[in-house]
């Protein structure tokens, strides 16, 4: 049985179905990637040996950078040139997708800018997969570092649970309300 909302319009269904542009889904997916990465790699380093986890820790902070410039490269392409679509719903849905997309852009601005300052305050070099060497900013402070850390932890916590939030509300859209939100974003569909 397939579950339609009563209030759907052929023209919202045609609305809907209309796709981002190219760029608009290569970033969306490629910020996924590094934020699921970059998680990863976070998680899993507490359990492999010291020299591996250095390998994983220089990884993640290359990937870190990656995802500063692809958050800049989002947001201008947002506010530039980026394809606009018109709402996929109405009132309350409406409002709740654009503060959690909203909510979404500020966590990975602070993640992006915790890791920095992290980096900093630890007074450890770092670099971006040995390319180039990020300078310091200021004197290491260890104490500044573990507070740091400690946020860093927390937003990452935040973004992994917004994000299936984000991820579990895309699969309603596309299982139960039947309503093209999905395919709006997803590469290589016509």
């Amino acid at each position: 049985m397939t579950i339609q909302p009563a209030a759907m319009t052929a023209a919202q269904t045609d609305q809907t179905a209309s796709r981002y542009d190219r760029t608009t889904i290569t970033l969306h997916w490629l910020t996924a990637g590094l934020v699921v990465m970059l998680f990863l790699l976070a998680e899993g380093w507490g359990f492999v040996p010291r020299d591996i986890r250095k390998a994983g820790q220089s990884l993640h902070i290359s990937l870190g950078i990656l995802l500063a410039a692809v958050l800049v490269a989002r947001l201008a392409w947002r506010g530039s040139a980026g394809r606009r679509l018109p709402p996929a719903n109405s009132g309350l849905l409406h409002f709740a997708a654009k503060a959690a997309h909203h909510v979404l852009y500020l966590l990975l601005a602070a993640q992006v800018t915790l890791g920095f300052l992290f980096r900093w305050a630890q007074g450890e070099p770092f670099a971006f997969f040995g390319l180039f060497d990020v300078p310091a900013a200021f004197a290491p402070d260890h104490d500044l570092a573990q507070t740091i850390g400690g946020l860093h932890d927390t937003v990452a916590w935040t973004i992994i649970v917004m994000a299936g939030l984000h991820a579990a509300a895309a699969l309603i859209h596309h299982y139960v309300l039947r309503d093209g939100v999905l395919r709006r974003m997803l590469p290589g569909r016509g």
